[in-house]
C-alpha cells in the first residue's frame, strides 16, 4: 500500500502502543518485527513522541536501480602472427653467386634478423624452417593457413636486379571461385586477400624505397607459387643480388630488410581485422 510518508508509507505510535497495551513487550517486539519488515521492503517512518505529536514526515526517495551494463561485443582478434618463410633449404639452394654463395643460406641468416625485428614490434613469429629444411611449397602455407590473425613474408634473394635494392611482390589477381561446397580451392586460397597483400606489400615497399635507393616504391604483381596457396596476407621480399663478389654486400642489407618488413607490418596491423567467422571475407 501507499501512504503519505512513502512507499510504504506507516505511521507508528511508539509511546501510545506501550502504555495502552497490557502486553507492552510483545507488542514492542511485534514493533521491531514490523519496523525491520518494512526497513527491507523501502517503507519510510514517522515516529511519535509522549506527547503524540507526529514528527515530520520524510519521504526516503527510492534508491535508482544500478543502470544495466552495457552490451559489449568481444573485439575480433587482429593481427599478431608473422609466419615468416625462408626461402629453399635442403637440397634446395636457390639461386647460387659466383662466389659460392647460396640463396638458401642467405635467406635463413636474414630471417633472424627479421624475426627479431618483428618481435620487437609485438609479433609472434612462426619459421617455416629452421635449419637446414625444405618443407614443401604446401607445407609451408598448411603452417600459415593454420594461424588466425596472422600474415606470410617469405624472403628470397634473386639472381638478378640491380645490387643493393630489394622488392616485394604479390599475386596477381585471382578470382574467388568456390566449389559446391562452399569451399575456395587450395590453389586459389589467396584470392579472398589480394587486396589486402598488396596493402601490406606497399606498406614494405615504401620503407624499403627509403633504405635501399632504386627500390620500387610499391609493390609489384607476379605469379609467385608460394604465395597463391596461402589463406593469409601474404607478400614476397625478394634482395638483389647473389651475383656479388663479396657476400658482405648483401649481409649488410639484413638490418634495413627487417626494419621494413617489421615497420611495415606493424603500420598494417590496424588495416587488418580478422573475420568473426572463417567463412566472412577479412
Amino acid at each position: 500500500m501507499r501512504g503519505a510518508t512513502g512507499r510504504f508509507g506507516m505511521l507508528l505510535d511508539v509511546g501510545r502502543l506501550a502504555r495502552n497495551n497490557t502486553h507492552g513487550k510483545y507488542c514492542v517486539a511485534l514493533l521491531v518485527l514490523a519496523v525491520s519488515f518494512a526497513a527491507r521492503n523501502g517503507a519510510a517512518f514517522s515516529f511519535f513522541g509522549q506527547s503524540g505529536a507526529p514528527a515530520t514526515a520524510q519521504e526516503t526517495p527510492p534508491v535508482p536501480s544500478p543502470a544495466p551494463a552495457a552490451a559489449t561485443t568481444p573485439p575480433r582478434a587482429g593481427l599478431s602472427i608473422v609466419v615468416l618463410d625462408p626461402a629453399h633449404g635442403g637440397t634446395d639452394l636457390g639461386a647460387r653467386g659466383t662466389g659460392g654463395i647460396h640463396e638458401s643460406d642467405i635467406v635463413l641468416e636474414f630471417a633472424a634478423q627479421v624475426r627479431t625485428a618483428l618481435e620487437a614490434q609485438g609479433f609472434q613469429v612462426v619459421l617455416t624452417r629452421q635449419g637446414n629444411a625444405n618443407p614443401s611449397f604446401d607445407d609451408r602455407s598448411a603452417m600459415a593457413n593454420a594461424q588466425r590473425g596472422a600474415i606470410f613474408v617469405t624472403l628470397h634473394i634473386a639472381s638478378t636486379g640491380v645490387q643493393g635494392t630489394a622488392r616485394v611482390y604479390v599475386m596477381n589477381d585471382l578470382a574467388s571461385t568456390a566449389d559446391a561446397t562452399g569451399l575456395i580451392p587450395w590453389d586459389r586460397a589467396q584470392a579472398p586477400f589480394v587486396s589486402l597483400s598488396r596493402k601490406l606489400g606497399d606498406q614494405v615497399s615504401a620503407l624499403l624505397t627509403q633504405r635501399f635507393k632504386g627500390s620500387p616504391a610499391v609493390a609489384q604483381t607476379a605469379s609467385v607459387r608460394q604465395l597463391r596457396t596461402t589463406a593469409a596476407p601474404a607478400i614476397a621480399v625478394e634482395i638483389s643480388s647473389v651475383t656479388v663478389e663479396d657476400r658482405a654486400q648483401i649481409d649488410h642489407m639484413a638490418p634495413g630488410i627487417a626494419d621494413a618488413i617489421a615497420r611495415g607490418a606493424a603500420a598494417f596491423r590496424p588495416t587488418y581485422v580478422v573475420p568473426a567467422n572463417p567463412g566472412e571475407r577479412p
